[in-house]
């Protein structure tokens, strides 16, 4: 298993835990399945963010690619 998904696995398993098997999406609060789960940056590494687990959430890969796929407004 690789380092990435080791981390995704521990988070979500940890939430799981703490959460009676519910693990909300951070993007759009629904239920995320262990299969979906990917490593959201709560603060982006374009922004100064980092890897650390503090700037790390669970949410579902289409609303983690949906939410970078987004243009700021000009």
């Amino acid at each position: 298993m690789s380092t990435l998904a080791h981390t995704r696995h521990k988070i979500y398993t940890t939430v799981a835990r703490q959460l009676h098997g519910v693990v909300p999406c951070w993007v759009c609060g629904e239920h995320v399945t262990v299969n979906d789960a990917t490593l959201e940056h709560i603060r982006p590494l374009s922004e100064g963010g980092n890897s650390h687990m503090e700037n790390l959430a669970i949410s579902h890969g289409l609303c983690n690619n949906q939410r970078h796929a987004r243009k700021p407004s000009a």
